[in-house]
C-alpha cells in the first residue's frame, strides 16, 4: 500500500467554565485517594454479585503547571471477582475516539472479557478529559457538520474544493469558540496519559495495566512513553498508527476503499439475497445510484453526507453488512431510508461532544497537513474511487486550528516494557500497518493477529478463542508470547 510522504519521510470563556465548575486554581498537591459511590445512569449495572461504582479526580489542566487551573476527571471501578491472592491491580480501559466515553466501558467491556481476567483485575473506566463527565467540550455549530442534509462531503471541482477548505476553517473556529483557545493545547493525548497515572497514584497502585482499543492503542503509547517504569501489563487492540492524525485518516480512507471493493465482491455472491446485483461492478452501480439520488433529493435530512456517515460504520463491522445491502435495495427500490439510517441521532448531546472531543484532540496532538495536501489527497482518493468515504478524514481541520503543536506526541520508546498489541487482518478503520508500525517502538513486543477478518475489534469482541486465550494468559500471567500469533478468523460473514 502506498503510504502518504510524510508517513514515509518520517481559557477564554470555556477554560473559565472549566474552572469555576470543578475548582479554582489551587497549589500543586499530591493525588489523593479516589472517593467511590453511585454511578450516573449513564452507566449501567452489571449482574450481581459484580457492582460498579463511581468517583471523580481533580487534576491540573496542564500538568506541567500543576499549581495552575484544575479539571474533573470522572472515574467508574469494577471490584475483581477474584481472591486477594488471584488480584493482579487496576486494568485501565479505553474504547476510543478520540472522543469515547469509557465511563460505562469498565462495565460493558469487562462483561466480554475472560473470566480470569474478571477475577485478577479491578477494571477502571473514565472519560477522558473533554469528553463525557470530565469537563466536556462543544464546538458548536462545526463548520456546519451537524446540518441535515450535510454538503456533499466529496467535492469534485475547484469550487467544491474551496468550499470544502471553508467548512473546515469554520469548524476550527467554532471549536476556538466553544472550547477556549487557552484550552485547546492541554486536550491532547499526552495530558491524558498524565490523568491515567494520576488515577493510579490515587487508586494506591504501584502500576498500570491498561487495555486500549483504536485510539486506546495510541494513548496507551503515550502513556508507555511517558510512565514507563509504571507500565504493568498493556494491551493495544486495533492499534492506531504512530504517524500524524491527518496522516492516519488518509491511510484510512484508502483502507475503506478495499473495505467498499470486498463489500460489493460479498454482496454480489448473493444476488437472490440482496438484489443488487450479479458481479461486484453491478453492486457498485447499485451504490453510486443511491448515493447520487441521496445527493440530488435528500429523504428527510439525510442525503449524500449522511449515507456516507452510515457507510463509514457499516464497513468497520461485518456483522453490519446485510442490513447495509438491505438499505440499498430498500431505497432502491421504495424510496425509503430506514434502514440506512441510524439508530442513534447524530446530533444529540453525545455525539456533539464525541465530534469535538476528537478533533480538539486530534489537533492538539501534532501539526496539521497543508490546505494544499488536503486537496492534493482528496484528489488522489478521487483517482481511486470516484465516490471515497471520507467520513474519517477528521484531522483536516487542523490545517487551521488555533493552536499549532511543533511536535507530535511521543509513543512508545525504548524504555517501555514489552507489550501485547492486537490487530484484525483487514480491519478498515485501523489497518494493520500501523500495529507493524506501532510494534517497532515497543521493542519486544508481540503481535497477535487475527487472519482473514475485516472488523475492527478483536479481544473480547469477536469471539475468537485463540486471540482471547493468548491474550488472557499475558493480562494473567504476564507471559509475552516468544513470537507473534496468528489466530485463524471467521472470513466474510454468512448471509441470514
Amino acid at each position: 500500500m502506498h503510504m502518504p510522504p510524510r508517513i514515509a519521510a518520517a481559557a477564554a470563556a470555556v477554560l473559565c467554565a472549566l474552572v469555576t465548575t470543578t475548582a479554582a486554581p489551587l497549589p500543586a498537591r499530591a493525588a489523593t485517594a479516589l472517593a467511590f459511590g453511585p454511578c450516573p445512569d449513564s452507566v449501567p449495572t452489571p449482574p450481581a454479585p459484580d457492582r460498579v461504582e463511581c468517583g471523580h479526580l481533580t487534576v491540573p489542566l496542564d500538568h506541567h503547571d500543576p499549581s495552575g487551573p484544575r479539571i474533573d476527571m470522572a472515574v467508574s471501578r469494577v471490584p475483581a471477582s477474584g481472591t486477594p491472592a488471584e488480584r493482579r491491580g487496576i486494568l485501565l480501559v479505553n474504547p476510543g475516539g478520540p472522543g469515547g466515553s469509557g465511563l460505562p466501558y469498565a462495565v460493558t467491556k469487562r462483561a466480554k472479557l475472560p473470566a480470569s481476567v474478571r477475577r485478577a483485575y479491578d477494571v477502571i473506566g473514565f472519560d477522558p478529559r473533554g469528553v463525557g463527565r470530565s469537563a466536556p467540550v462543544d464546538c458548536g455549530a462545526m463548520g456546519g457538520l451537524f446540518t441535515a442534509p450535510g454538503r456533499d462531503p466529496v467535492p469534485v471541482g475547484p469550487r467544491a474544493e474551496r468550499a470544502y477548505l471553508a467548512a473546515q476553517r469554520h469548524m476550527a473556529d467554532d471549536c476556538a469558540r466553544g472550547a477556549g483557545t487557552r484550552t485547546l493545547p492541554y486536550l491532547s493525548t499526552e495530558q491524558t496519559a498524565h490523568d491515567m497515572d494520576a488515577i493510579r497514584a490515587a487508586l494506591g497502585e504501584p502500576r498500570t495495566s491498561f487495555l486500549g482499543v483504536s485510539y486506546g492503542s495510541y494513548l496507551g503509547a503515550a502513556y508507555a512513553a511517558r510512565f514507563p517504569h509504571r507500565v504493568g501489563r498493556m494491551v493495544l487492540d486495533s492499534v492506531v498508527g504512530p504517524w500524524d492524525w491527518y496522516d492516519f485518516d488518509v491511510v484510512q480512507s484508502r483502507a475503506m476503499l478495499r473495505a467498499r471493493d470486498t463489500f460489493f465482491a460479498w454482496t454480489a455472491a448473493h444476488p437472490d439475497r440482496f438484489g443488487l446485483g450479479g458481479d461486484a461492478d453491478a453492486v457498485r452501480g447499485s451504490y453510486l445510484r443511491v448515493r447520487r439520488q441521496l445527493a440530488a433529493r435528500p429523504v428527510d435530512g439525510f442525503g449524500a453526507a449522511e449515507f456516507d456517515r452510515a457507510v463509514y460504520r457499516a464497513l468497520g463491522r461485518t456483522e453490519r453488512w446485510s442490513g447495509l445491502a438491505d438499505g440499498l435495495r430498500t431505497q432502491l427500490t421504495d424510496g425509503r431510508v430506514d434502514g440506512l439510517r441510524p439508530t442513534a441521532a447524530f446530533d444529540g448531546p453525545e455525539s456533539r461532544n464525541y465530534e469535538a472531543a476528537n478533533r480538539i484532540v486530534k489537533c492538539a496532538d501534532g501539526p496539521g497537513p497543508t490546505p494544499g495536501e488536503i486537496v492534493a489527497d482528496l484528489r488522489g482518493l478521487r483517482r481511486l474511487g470516484p465516490q471515497p468515504v471520507l467520513t474519517g478524514l477528521e484531522a483536516t481541520a487542523c490545517a487551521y486550528w488555533h493552536h499549532r503543536p511543533d511536535r507530535r506526541t511521543p509513543l512508545g520508546g525504548p524504555a517501555a516494557p514489552p507489550v501485547l498489541l492486537v490487530a484484525s487482518a483487514h480491519d478498515p478503520v485501523t489497518p494493520i500497518q500501523g500495529a507493524y508500525a506501532m510494534r517497532d517502538l515497543l521493542p519486544g513486543s508481540r503481535l497477535v493477529t487475527l487472519d482473514d477478518d475485516y472488523s475492527h475489534g478483536v479481544f473480547a469482541s469477536r469471539g475468537n478463542a485463540c486471540v482471547d486465550g493468548a491474550v488472557g494468559a499475558y493480562l494473567v500471567d504476564g507471559t509475552i508470547p516468544e513470537a507473534d500469533v496468528r489466530c485463524g478468523g471467521p472470513g466474510l460473514p454468512a448471509v441470514s
